[in-house]
């Protein structure tokens, strides 16, 4: 009898020794956090500060090159996040969706080009088919899971109308331009859904014909300028609203004289403009006077502003729960700090 509860004391003692040693168990030293129990790693952080930052400046203080890499890492785990929920939602990336999506970035690069373009991104091939992956999979969840929720009824757009009815008064003609810009310096503090920046002259020029023949061939203006676009205007679709007619005046006489000319729906060809290449669409025109909500271009129009607010804010919530129910570490923050102390 003494001896089966020694045996028992035994294996309680011995379990309990175990999970301590678990509980004690340190994370591999490559490892920058995990987004429940997945890692994301140093070289995974190094690589997407060096993808996105290929022309940072090397004199870079201690604390801004911390600060850089905690806002990288957050970027990542935000990323595995919702990567994740669309694994579990069963919406990742097919194999044929990769292919397709990465054969249009090889597109209108020769093959030595698009090797140097990797090299100065400093990825593989294998990396950007990743990144492809987790675009199109967080995308098709954004779709399920904000977009096809968003209603919008005759009594919202009345609603809007009447709320904002004094926008559609307009003093003077105006006119409605998209654009999608690329320049050959990229610029951080813009950013589109592709992280697709040009780091030269050359890639800005074969990037702005890549879109152009795109455009050409059907595909939507609005998406390839959210994807694309170097400028603020790319988070809306390119979309650079309504101005004045009277703005033009301070344009470039050439390109004035192009835009007056244009007719609704039409897309220049490409201009080489002080900030990079630009292609430009008209979206409308409007006449000075009030603007009736009878008319379905108002209609459209109060449509997506309200379609936009909405997505906005549904998507900023969906985040909010979605990280909330993610077990995150962030092993380098901690190590940050950690050395507080050690300084």
């Amino acid at each position: 009898m003494l001896k089966n509860k020694t045996s028992v004391v035994f294996i309680v003692l011995s379990l309990f020794l175990m999970a301590l040693a678990g509980c004690n168990k340190s994370v591999a030293p490559d490892v920058a956090a995990t987004v429940n129990g997945r890692p994301i790693t140093y070289h995974d952080l190094d690589r997407a500060i060096a993808e996105q930052f290929p022309n940072a400046p090397l004199k870079a203080t201690p604390d801004q090159t911390t600060q850089l890499r905690l806002e990288a890492l957050r970027a990542l785990i935000d990323s595995s996040i919702l990567v994740q929920r669309a694994e579990k939602e069963g919406l990742l990336a097919s194999d044929s969706d990769i292919d397709a999506k990465f054969n249009e970035y090889k597109a209108p690069y020769t093959q030595e080009q698009f090797q140097k373009l990797l090299d100065q991104r400093k990825i593989t091939a294998a990396d950007l088919k990743a990144q492809i992956r987790r675009d199109i999979s967080v995308e098709k969840l954004m779709n399920k899971e904000i977009g096809s929720h968003i209603t919008i009824s005759d009594a919202d757009v009345s609603a809007f109308y009447e709320a904002n009815k004094a926008s559609f008064n307009l003093a003077e003609n105006k006119i409605r331009l998209a654009q999608i810009l690329v320049t050959p310096v990229p610029d951080g503090n813009v950013s589109n859904l592709k992280n697709n920046k040009a780091q030269n002259e050359l890639e800005a020029r074969n990037k702005i014909e890549m879109l152009n023949t795109r455009l050409k061939q059907g595909e939507d203006f609005s998406m390839l300028a959210s994807n694309y676009s170097e400028d603020q205007f790319a988070t809306n679709g390119g979309d650079v609203g309504f101005i004045p007619e009277s703005n033009l005046d301070k344009a470039n006489p050439d390109l004035r004289k192009l835009i007056l000319n244009m007719t609704p729906g039409q897309i220049s060809p490409i201009m080489h403009t002080p900030e990079g290449y630009r292609i430009i669409k008209l979206v409308a025109r409007e006449m000075a006077g009030q603007r009736l909500l009878s008319d379905p271009r108002v209609q459209e129009e109060i449509r997506q502003e309200i379609f936009q607010g909405k997505q906005q804010t549904l998507r900023a919530a969906f985040y909010e729960v979605a990280r909330s129910e993610t077990k995150i570490v962030n092993y380098y923050a901690e190590s940050v700090l950690e050395s507080r102390d050690k300084k």
